[in-house]
Formats: structure tokens, C-alpha cells, sequence
């Protein structure tokens, strides 16, 4: 199931997108969908390893999912709309993710919390409702994204025999999670 959410990021990086330009969803539905956008543009990612790329992109995947599923909830009527133009990605969404949660534990609920705060998330020194308010800074996310798009470094092949076991992902979540929790000067637990 992550292989395939991986394999399948660029394309539903484009569904955030067209969350932020749907005009029928509400604002703070549209803020989310930036937020969640700038987090997998980002640079400056929350999970990543220097050593594997694949296990860098299993959090975005993840948050990509759990991001969307806000916008659904925050779209009301017409989140069900949104929801039902892109079952592709919906359709046992809610399913996936609860077994993502069996998985990975106290670790779902972590990537979940940060759902929170992405609307609160700067991008190059803009705040997120610029991204919806100005036309030249949309057009440079839009571009971010299609550079993202387009040298995203994860296909069926690079990932290989990296996901047979959790734990290759799990360790280096709790890793971050950790180094997350001491800089806030809370205990990792």
C-alpha cells in the first residue's frame, strides 16, 4: 500500500491542487490543501534519511492522505463532491489509513498532529493565504510542485526490497520524532 501511495505522490500532489483552486470548497478547506502542499515541496522536510530517498517521501505520502481527508471533512457538501471527483485516491482512504495507524502506533498520531499546523506553514517567506490571495505566488507553488513533480527521485524500481519490513520506515520516523520532541524539550515518549 505505501509503494503504491509513493509510486503515486506526484499525481496526487496534483489533487492538492486542485483542492487550493476549487473555489467551491471553503477557505480555511483551501489553506489546508496549500499547507499540505508546502510540506511535500518543502525542502526542508520533517522526516527524512540521508541515506534513502524512499523513506524521506513515506512521510508526505502519508500526510498528502491525511491532509486531504481534513479538506474533505472541512469542505462539508462540498468536500463530498471533491471527495467523489477523485475516488481514484478516496475510495478506502479511511480503511488504508486506520491501518496505517496499526502499524506505525504513537507514530500515526504524530504525522496526524502536524495536520494542525499546516495551514500555519511559511513557504519562502509567505504566508499561506498569500498562496490563495496573490496570483504571482501561486504561480511560483504551482511551479514548485511541477519541479517537484518532476524530479521526484521514486518509482517501483529505486524503491526494490526497501519496504518489505516497517521498521525501515518506522525507525527513522521515531528517530525524527525524537530529535522533534528534544528540541521542543519534551520527553521522546
Amino acid at each position: 500500500m505505501v509503494r503504491s501511495w509513493l509510486v503515486s505522490l506526484p499525481h496526487d500532489l496534483k489533487i492538492a491542487f486542485d483542492a487550493m483552486d476549487d473555489e467551491n470548497l471553503p477557505r480555511n478547506a483551501r489553506e489546508l490543501a496549500v499547507g499540505t502542499i508546502i510540506y511535500i515541496v518543502s525542502p526542508n522536510d520533517s522526516v527524512s534519511d540521508r541515506n534513502d530517498t524512499v523513506v524521506s517521501f513515506t512521510d508526505d505520502a502519508v500526510l498528502l492522505r491525511l491532509g486531504l481527508m481534513k479538506v474533505i471533512e472541512l469542505g462539508g457538501e462540498d468536500g463530498v463532491a471533491f471527495r467523489e471527483r477523485y475516488s481514484e485516491l478516496f475510495d478506502g482512504i479511511t480503511e488504508q489509513l486506520e491501518l496505517c495507524g496499526t502499524v506505525m502506533g504513537d507514530l500515526m498520531t504524530w504525522l496526524a498532529s502536524k495536520v494542525e499546523t499546516l495551514n500555519k506553514l511559511d513557504f519562502k517567506g509567505k504566508k499561506i493565504k498569500v498562496y490563495l490571495d496573490n496570483d504571482e505566488a501561486r504561480e511560483q507553488l504551482f511551479d514548485d510542485g511541477l519541479e517537484f513533480r518532476t524530479i521526484y527521485p521514486v518509482d517501483e524500481e529505486r524503491i526494490g526490497d526497501k519496504l518489505k519490513k516497517a521498521s525501515t520506515i518506522i525507525d527513522v520516523m521515531r528517530r525524527r520524532k525524537a530529535e522533534e520532541a528534544r528540541a521542543k524539550g519534551q520527553s521522546a515518549l
